[in-house]
């Protein structure tokens, strides 16, 4: 997945969507969006104590923060409120919502907690990667096989498939539809999604840190 190319179509659409919301402060669409992705996170855990069915609020929360995300942006060039402060705000935000996505599904048992820990460090290495090669004048970087509205349509799809298959269809077997099994290793679909950002978050960190090495001027 590389939405980060279509990202010149959707914008008519995305201005669209924003326009009920150019009265509102940027900040206050990232605040919202951080919210949401931690009401999220919270649910996701509470799987672990209550029922898989949890899976479909988080999977429209995800989506809803990610929209949220991206609107906040559209708002702040819209309105002529961009700032160095938003910037900042907007990634900060971003990188504790990501943290709490994954650490949220982490807990609910349906994800194995050592590849939430490796999928987490490559979701946070390929956003450095990014902003790194801004901070050494190259500007942001978005490119790769991993953007964040890739990780954030990727998780939402995944919850939603937990939900699906979580649901008491007759044909359904005693172990959740979700648990594939590799040399006697059951996975999840989040457990998939996990592995794919481990992947491709490695090969997107390594793909910009390239890029901006090249860029520079030889020392």
């Amino acid at each position: 997945m590389v939405l980060e190319d279509y990202r010149a179509r959707v914008r008519p659409y995305v201005a669209r969507l924003a326009r009920p919301f150019l009265g509102w402060s940027p900040n206050r669409l990232s605040v919202l969006a951080l919210a949401l992705a931690a009401a999220a996170a919270l649910l996701a855990a509470a799987v672990r104590w209550t029922t898989p069915l949890l899976f479909l609020p988080v999977s429209v929360l995800i989506f809803l923060s990610g929209l949220f995300d991206v609107l906040d942006g559209e708002v702040a060039r819209s309105t002529g409120r961009t700032s160095a402060r938003g910037d900042l705000l907007d990634h900060v935000f971003d990188r504790y919502a990501d943290l709490a996505i994954v650490l949220g599904l982490a807990v609910s048992t349906y994800a194995d907690p050592v590849l939430a820990l490796l999928a987490l460090a490559s979701l946070l290495l390929t956003s450095y990667m990014g902003t790194q090669a801004q901070a050494v004048g190259q500007g942001r970087l978005y490119a790769g096989l991993l953007s964040r509205a890739d990780r954030l349509v990727v998780l939402a799809l995944a919850t939603f498939l937990e939900f699906d298959w979580s649901l008491p269809w007759p044909w359904a077997p005693t172990e959740p539809w979700s648990r594939f099994h590799v040399a006697g290793i059951a996975f999840t679909v989040i457990d998939v999604a996990f592995v794919y950002f481990v992947i491709a978050g490695q090969w997107t960190a390594f793909a910009r840190a390239r890029r901006t090495y090249r860029a520079l001027p030889p020392t």
